[in-house]
């Protein structure tokens, strides 16, 4: 009995001691993991129809996230069909979350300008409107900083065929678009317009920047 007793206290001895470890791993767990989120920053864009996007900026290594949404506007909590009605004053968007260590604001701007035409005013193709108006929500002094220096050399160097008409602006409040438009194109890809419109812009984006794609696993 005596043997049967010791033997339980060192077997509670040691599972105390994995517990304490465990619990000690853990915590170490939720410090990096709040550390790498503190990392990572936001940034705002808006270039046409969300769908196109969002299928874009998805594929760029960094990026830790897009959601698609609405923002420019005055009305509070707006729906897709408000949008469409251009009466809102919001910009269909995407917002992303990307690690600065690994793609920085620089080249998101780069992808940004060459993904879509920055020089026709609210519309982009046969999208019109001002909810697909070009535009760059700065989070930051750096952010507005680095987008209106590349605006202007891109207008300098005469990059497209007419002057940038892409809006900058500070960011204001961000509404998520209906759950339906979230990674629209990755759940939608047999539609139409995903066939016919974003596919090309696509496959045109991943040849023009392979070296920014995210790894396949």
């Amino acid at each position: 009995m005596r043997l049967a007793i010791v033997s339980l206290a060192a077997c509670l001895m040691v599972a105390g001691s994995s517990c304490g470890q465990k619990n000690k791993q853990e915590e170490k767990t939720m410090v990096n993991e709040v550390s790498n989120n503190a990392a990572l920053e936001t940034a705002t864009f808006g270039s046409g129809c969300f769908w196109c996007t969002e299928a874009i900026f998805l594929n760029v290594d960094g990026v830790k996230k897009v959601v698609s949404g609405y923002m420019g506007g005055k009305v509070k909590n707006p729906t897709y069909k408000e949008v469409c009605s251009g009466l809102t004053g919001h910009a269909e968007v995407i917002q992303l979350t990307y690690d600065p260590a690994v793609v920085t604001y620089e080249e998101l701007l780069e992808i940004f300008w060459q993904t879509h035409d920055p020089t026709t005013l609210n519309r982009q193709g046969a999208d019109e409107g001002t909810q697909y108006r070009s535009v760059v929500f700065y989070h930051n002094d750096e952010q507005k900083r680095l987008a209106e220096f590349y605006k202007k050399k891109l207008d300098e160097a005469k990059a497209f065929d007419g002057p940038i008409v892409t809006e900058i602006t500070k960011v204001s409040d961000f509404y998520k678009a209906e759950d339906y438009h979230q990674n629209y194109y990755n759940l939608n890809s047999n539609a139409p317009y995903c066939s016919f419109v974003i596919q090309p812009k696509l496959q045109k984006f991943k040849k023009v920047f392979k070296e920014k794609l995210k790894k396949e696993i």
